[in-house]
């Protein structure tokens, strides 16, 4: 039996840290690439945070309608078809919380590298085991682990936030406010620079995934979620306006490394490697909350598929240890692989398509009086699929060819369905 349950602070940590990763630190770059007035860019971070939060406010509603953990799985199983709800769980076990725990580790060795440090292959390796066991024990001990590696998290991003604020602007920065934005908002490139934006705020529903761990969930599920997506909004704003202001245009237009070209910039060479460590050790809370996370959504589509069956165990904690270790084994298959990128291209297609499913999902079910209420529900969902359909087709017509791969990777786990 659980000896213990989370409230909505520590599964707000979890939604802060799947959210804050690497996307905030690389975007801007290659939005810079179409976009430039400063308008314009906080606009497209604003529009990503209303996106986000529409996906909030509908994932509290099914989570606190269904009150069963496993996230988009159980919405759409119980919304459209266990089939789908088990293809959903499929790519979530393969690619969804696997593959951003490998590229993290990939990031991270990336940022160390200024130090020189030998085998820093091994120290990934060994830091993802390492969270894995922490997670392996009880609830507490994760939520502790969480709370504490977010803290360092939001710490970081607060000192650089502070920097930004203390330090005057460079000369010939990036703060671009001529001529007009709305000359920029009808072009392409506007909406290309939207798909980065909307990868950078992916991880909104994260708290959705463990609604039976937490205490109240009916109040503290919304909570968590909103204030979570909320506060990712004003520090990726805040954030953005930073790195404009300490590096000129033709520095940051189509760099990966934003962040460190700026506060180079700002601090001097002498202090990069520190923002670059700093940067790296962040992302061991969002390494934390999908190696949390991730072995739900396995653990609850073990319970009724007969392949599966093996995981259904729990310690005396009701912690889903084969899970987080099968996912584990999965992390490091695709970390030493090397293929990383391609098997993220690949399932694009199909994370957003299953993203919005669950999103969908809330039209097949029946309100519940005790239920979390969305606002202005239906419009917003038709809104937010409007968009996640044009996404989809973008990508299908800019990536044919791997999405066609991502579709084989699906019909491969519709394979195994009936095992």
């Amino acid at each position: 039996m659980r000896k213990h349950s989370i409230g909505w602070k520590t599964a707000c940590t979890l939604v802060l840290s799947n959210m804050i990763g690497t996307g905030v630190f690389t975007s801007l770059g290659y939005q810079l690439n179409d976009v430039q007035h400063l308008g314009s860019i906080v606009l497209l971070w604003v529009l990503g945070g209303i996106l986000a939060l529409i996906g909030a406010f509908t994932v509290a509603e099914l989570g606190t309608h269904y009150q069963q953990t496993g996230g988009d799985y159980v919405f759409i199983r119980e919304g459209f078809h266990p089939f789908l709800g088990y293809l959903s769980a499929w790519t979530s076990m393969i690619v969804g919380f696997s593959a951003p725990v490998a590229i993290a580790a990939l990031a991270m060795e990336a940022y160390l590298a200024p130090f020189h440090l030998p085998h820093l292959r091994v120290y990934s390796v060994l830091i993802i085991m390492a969270i894995s066991l922490f997670h392996s024990f009880s609830l507490r001990q994760s939520s502790i682990f969480q709370i504490l590696t977010t803290l360092l998290k939001i710490a970081f991003i607060g000192l650089l936030i502070a920097v930004g604020i203390l330090l005057p602007p460079a000369p010939n920065n990036a703060l671009n406010t001529e001529p007009s934005m709305w000359q920029e908002v009808g072009q392409t490139g506007f909406a290309v620079s939207l798909l980065y934006v909307t990868y950078a705020y992916t991880g909104w529903n994260a708290a959705a995934y463990i609604v039976e761990e937490i205490e109240t969930p009916q109040r503290n599920l919304p909570k968590a979620l909103i204030v979570g997506t909320v506060l990712v909004t004003v520090i990726y704003v805040v954030l953005q306006w930073v790195f404009l202001k300490f590096a000129s245009y033709d520095a940051l237009k189509g760099q990966a490394d934003v962040a460190l070209i700026a506060l180079e910039q700002a601090l001097g060479k002498q202090w990069s490697k520190w923002v670059s460590a700093g940067i790296a050790f962040q992302l061991i809370a969002t390494m934390s909350s999908y190696i949390w996370i991730g072995p739900r959504i396995i653990h609850a589509m073990a319970q009724h598929v007969h392949l599966w069956r093996f995981l259904r165990p729990t310690n005396a904690q009701a912690i889903p240890i084969r899970a987080i270790w099968l996912q584990c084994a999965i992390i490091l298959g695709l970390m030493l692989s090397g293929s990383l990128q391609e098997i993220l291209l690949y399932t694009s297609f199909l994370l957003q398509l299953m993203g919005t499913l669950a999103v969908a999902s809330i039209f097949k079910t029946k309100d519940h009086a005790s239920a979390f209420q969305s606002p202005l529900k239906p419009y917003i969902q038709y809104a937010y699929i409007g968009f996640s359909v044009a996404v989809l087709c973008f990508i299908v017509w800019d990536k044919p060819y791997e999405s066609l791969i991502g579709m084989g990777i699906l019909a491969l786990g519709a394979l195994t369905w009936k095992l």
